[in-house]
C-alpha cells in the first residue's frame, strides 16, 4: 500500500517509493540541505549561520552563471564543472515502440576530480566492510 503527498509517494513503512533502502552492514544515506553545510561550516569557523548560508548561496549563483555563458569550472581535486551539446537523436517509446525525436539540447557535465573519487571509493570500501562511516 502506498500513500501520496506534497513530496512524493511513500510506501506504509515510510519510505519513499523507489528508494534504494540499505542492506545489513550499509548505512542509510541521508540527504544534506544547504542549510545543514551552512550550519556545519558556521559552527567550525566561528561565523553567523546567515552570513554563511549567504556566502554558500552567492558561490552557486556564481556556478549558475558561469555555466550559463557556457563557461567550465574547475575546482581542483573537486571536479570540474562544463556544458555540452547532446546531438539530437531518434529514441524509442518504451511503452509504445514508436520512434520518437529528441531534440539537441545543452546539459551540465560534471567530471570527477581525484580527492573526491578516492574519497568516495573509500566510502564503498568501508560500506563493504560493514563498518559505519557516518561522522557526526
Amino acid at each position: 500500500m502506498t500513500t501520496s503527498g506534497d513530496n512524493g509517494t511513500f510506501s506504509t513503512d515510510g519510505q519513499p517509493i523507489g528508494s534504494a533502502r540499505p542492506t545489513a552492514g550499509q548505512r542509510r544515506r541521508e540527504t544534506i540541505a544547504k542549510r545543514t553545510i551552512a550550519e556545519r561550516i558556521a559552527e567550525r569557523h566561528g561565523l553567523g549561520q546567515v552570513q554563511t548560508l549567504q556566502v554558500i548561496q552567492a558561490f552557486l549563483d556564481e556556478v549558475v552563471d558561469e555555466l550559463a555563458k557556457g563557461n567550465r569550472l574547475e575546482f581542483r581535486d573537486f571536479g570540474v564543472f562544463e556544458t555540452v551539446t547532446r546531438k539530437a537523436r531518434t529514441a524509442l517509446n518504451p511503452k509504445t515502440l514508436e520512434k520518437v525525436p529528441v531534440k539537441s539540447r545543452t546539459v551540465v557535465k560534471f567530471k570527477v576530480g581525484r580527492l573526491l573519487k578516492d574519497k568516495v571509493e573509500n566510502l564503498s570500501q568501508q560500506d563493504d566492510a560493514g563498518t559505519d562511516v557516518a561522522k557526526p
